[in-house]
């Protein structure tokens, strides 16, 4: 037999930690028009019609809704040109950012 030991070595493999993710919020107000809003979620959110309409009503009914979730650079992105959407059209529109938990 041998002196040399065989046996197969561990192999130590890095997990790269997944980015905290961020919540992207819909905030009711009573001035906005519903229609603006479903039009704001469809064109920065890529949503569909039917998906804008419930989160729409979701916040308006709850006075605010999870819209998705994003990693921080998207998630603020994402609200800032749904925000500038609003301010640029005249309405009060908010959308916040805020950490998953």
């Amino acid at each position: 037999m041998s002196d040399i030991d065989t046996k197969p070595q561990a192999v130590e493999r890095t997990k790269t930690k997944r980015p905290p993710l961020y919540k992207v919020i819909l905030l009711n107000d009573d001035y906005t028009p519903r229609e603006f809003v479903v039009v704001v979620l469809k064109a920065v959110f890529r949503m569909t019609e039917e998906q804008s309409y419930r989160v729409m009503m979701t916040a308006h009914q709850l006075g605010a809704c999870v819209v998705a979730t994003y990693t921080r650079d998207i998630a603020e992105s994402k609200t800032s040109e749904a925000n500038d959407m609003g301010r640029s059209a005249g309405h009060p529109l908010e959308f916040s950012t805020e950490p998953e938990e």
